[in-house]
């Protein structure tokens, strides 16, 4: 199915779970990531950013990609953020915590938030061409998985598809 704009229209829309739905501190959290976001734009990275934070509210890890700059194709946002978390809490168990990314994470990284056990996935801008958090798969919230957060799709889902627009129109020389 598409859109009136000719997009794919993602093939599930995910409801909420108690627990993430529409809490005030995900705007605050989600231009962090975007700030953050922006610094893998100056890179010549794809500008995705993510945090996780915890019970608290107290960020533990931040990233934004670096496949570019490092050369390592698991160098995804939500990876590096999961990672810097980790070490920060000194342990690979991130029960506690919620993952806020500016774009929904592919299968990778929805796998990895799902290994480490994070409590919520908190997105911005759906990404109908490698989604794994409800539009192309819904890797999170699969009834086969060892582990299945909580999501929260669409905050600021505006904001964080424009910067993902502007980035690949000036790389396209579009802008």
């Amino acid at each position: 199915m598409t859109t009136p704009d000719g997009r794919r229209e993602p093939r599930l829309r995910p409801t909420p779970r108690s627990g993430l739905a529409a809490r005030p501190e995900h705007e605050a959290w989600m231009r962090m990531a975007l700030a953050v976001a922006a610094e893998a734009a100056a890179s010549s990275d794809v500008p995705v950013g993510a945090l996780v934070v915890d019970a608290e509210g107290a960020v533990r890890g931040i990233g934004h990609n670096v496949r570019e700059a490092v050369h390592d194709p698991t160098g995804h946002a939500e990876v590096v953020a999961l990672r810097a978390a980790a070490a920060d809490l000194g342990r690979w168990r991130l029960d506690g915590t919620v993952l806020v990314v500016t774009l929904e994470p592919c299968v990778m990284c929805t796998g990895a938030a799902v290994a480490a056990r994070v409590d919520g996935i908190v997105f911005g801008a759906w990404d109908d061409k490698t989604g794994a958090c409800g539009s192309v798969w819904d890797l999170a919230r699969d009834r086969a998985s060892l582990h299945r957060p909580e999501v929260t799709a669409g905050v600021l889902a505006d904001e964080c598809a424009q910067v993902l627009a502007d980035f690949f129109a000036q790389h396209r020389g579009e802008g």
